[in-house]
């Protein structure tokens, strides 16, 4: 494999960053002061000139807009920026203290209410656990500890601007998994709407999600989202769930229910049927446990469930979990392109004699290995990921063979530009071994790469344009829907 970092930094077709643009027609007001707060969120303190050309606005328009969004109280002038060319320039940053958000979780196990700023730190933090969720508890516990918070914040309060609130849906059909004792409480949902009810509370606007599609939301807005455009988000509490993101656009489905993995199969059912993720990944099946042992349930949602006390419980579940979830993240990766990926080639490199054809290297008389060229975009995917998609798709454990594949231009190479990626693929490979990753030892040769010859033109692309090929059927697509 030979990886090397773009020589530009322009994203590919289909593979672009997070953008942010607006609009220079009249009437778009919210739209393009939206636009201008997202792009700061997205890049930090950033001067006019530079919004003007991250959102594609005029400097004019951005000039009004930014002149508004100061007068408002949610943009703060940092101090100037001296030593470029021109004018000393002045960086504009969100301030925090320009809108509050109040959040509302209902749980499983916990309700969570939290109240965050407008760089998303949250400042204040109130936590009720519990065996189950009872409606008959819990709504006149979020109405008074709405109160408290309107007391708490009164100088704040005009500048909440909303309320989320967050709970898994179906609640009153979780009694067969949950037991009997939790059955009563869990049947109350059944007739309760969460949100009217809490809207009952308060003048702010509520809105509700899916509670782990409001984490996704939260992590696209505030975590890895700001730098990847399509992920699958996964959220393990007391039952597994996740949210799907493409191209920088959470999505939903009809009935919020896109990215729900928690029913994924495991398995091809063999008549007794197979178990589903959320019967092996989630923290249920560790409470289980631990009831099962005398102990409180609780702690599988704390941090002392960390401690050695407790190793013979939780690593059986994690070894569990983990394979479980290392199957769903394959499976699901199959949805979404490796982004930061900007050219990819076929070709032959590592052997003795100029321009080698394909059928001189497959004698094995030339000393080439047959190897991808991949150029790659390092800010929006690492050469470690790399590496770990290469180590993911091929058997880096046999000399000169994958598979049937058998001759030297089967060799396990990475052949490097750079001492970092020297250093960066040996310490990959140490840490698999360390691992016990793979039953055999790792063969896969580390080297400065040599002179590269490109493949001929029908070896490019060849999957894509052969998916019903035999080898491409058994051999390539498998490691394709990996990733």
């Amino acid at each position: 494999m030979n990886l090397r970092p773009s020589q530009t930094q322009e994203p590919a077709q289909g593979d672009s960053a997070p953008q942010v643009r607006g609009s220079n027609h009249e009437g778009m007001r919210q739209f393009n002061e939206r636009t201008v707060l997202q792009a700061i969120r997205l890049h930090g303190p950033t001067p006019k000139a530079d919004l003007a050309r991250l959102t594609q606005l005029s400097k004019q328009t951005v000039s009004i807009i930014v002149d508004r969004l100061l007068d408002d109280g949610l943009l703060v002038k940092l101090d100037r920026v001296r030593g470029g060319i021109g004018q000393p320039s002045v960086p504009l940053a969100l301030n925090p203290d320009g809108a509050f958000s109040i959040g509302v979780q209902v749980g499983r196990r916990s309700l969570e209410i939290v109240v965050v700023d407008f760089v998303g730190a949250v400042r204040g933090h109130q936590t009720l656990r519990y065996d189950h969720p009872d409606p008959a508890q819990l709504l006149p516990h979020i109405e008074r500890a709405l109160q408290v918070l309107r007391d708490d914040l009164r100088a704040q309060w005009p500048r909440i601007v909303g309320l989320g609130l967050a709970a898994p849906l179906s609640m009153h059909q979780w009694a067969d998994l949950m037991g009997p004792q939790a059955a009563q409480a869990l049947a109350r949902w059944e007739h309760v709407d969460l949100r009217a009810e809490v809207q009952k509370m308060t003048e702010l606007p509520v809105v509700f999600a899916r509670d782990t599609v409001a984490a996704c939301t939260a992590e696209l807005l505030q975590g890895h989202g700001q730098r990847w455009t399509s992920f699958l988000y996964v959220f393990i509490g007391t039952f597994v769930g996740g949210g799907l993101v493409l191209s920088g656009h959470l999505m939903p489905g009809p009935r919020g229910n896109a990215g729900a993995i928690g029913s994924m199969p495991l398995g091809l059912d063999g008549g007794s049927g197979s178990p589903q993720l959320l019967e092996v990944a989630s923290g249920w099946p560790l409470e289980r446990r631990l009831i099962a042992a005398g102990l409180d349930a609780q702690l599988a949602h704390s941090d002392a469930i960390v401690a050695p006390a407790y190793q013979t419980l939780v690593q059986p579940w994690l070894d569990e979990a983990g394979n479980a979830l290392a199957l769903t993240a394959t499976t699901a990766t199959a949805l979404l392109d490796l982004d930061g990926v900007t050219r990819v080639e076929s070709g032959y490199a590592g052997g003795d004699i100029p321009n080698p054809s394909y059928e001189a290297v497959c004698s094995g008389g030339t000393g080439h290995a047959e190897v991808v060229r991949i150029e790659f975009d390092p800010a929006r995917i690492t050469y470690r990921e790399l590496l770990q998609v290469f180590f993911a798709i091929h058997d880096p454990t046999t000399p000169n063979r994958q598979g049937n594949d058998v001759g030297t231009q089967y060799r396990s190479v990475i052949f490097t530009h750079s001492p970092e990626q020297a250093s960066t693929a040996q310490a990959l490979i140490a840490e698999l071994e360390r691992q016990r990753t793979f039953d055999d030892p790792i063969v896969t040769e580390v080297l400065p790469v040599p002179e590269y010859w490109p493949g001929e033109a029908y070896h490019q692309r060849y999957f894509e344009r052969n998916p019903y090929q035999g080898y491409c059927m058994m051999v390539v697509g498998p490691k394709v829907a990996k990733f």
